[in-house]
């Protein structure tokens, strides 16, 4: 489960946040999620839940996961699709040639705190 992992990094970035910030309280962290980062948003929220208990600045924080969705572009034609619906094949001129524009990412787009 490298979801626990990815939590224990988030809290560690948060705190030097906080304190550089001179927060004493964080109490919401939106996190932009991709569709494709292999990471499940459940279990990223349960291992958040039980870890921020264990820590005095995020003790209470809530973790909104907003979903970015994946998108892949053709190299060949230019056109952009959902990865997920169609993979590396790209459904407009059925070039295998194909980059993933998004969707892999996992970023703290916002803090909330006192």
């Amino acid at each position: 489960m490298h979801e626990l992992g990815i939590v224990f990094h988030m809290i560690e970035t948060l705190e030097e946040v906080a304190a550089s910030n001179e927060l004493s309280v964080i109490s919401k962290v939106t996190l932009n999620l991709g569709e494709v980062s292999g990471v499940l948003p459940d279990y990223l929220v349960d291992c958040w839940n039980w870890a921020v208990k264990r820590t005095e600045v995020l003790h209470d924080a809530v973790l909104d996961v907003m979903q970015i969705d994946a998108v892949t572009v053709c190299n060949d034609c230019g056109k952009t699709y959902p990865t997920v619906t169609y993979g590396k094949t790209c459904p407009h001129c059925g070039s295998p040639h194909t980059v993933l524009l998004r969707g892999n990412e996992i970023e703290i787009d916002s803090v909330e705190g006192m």
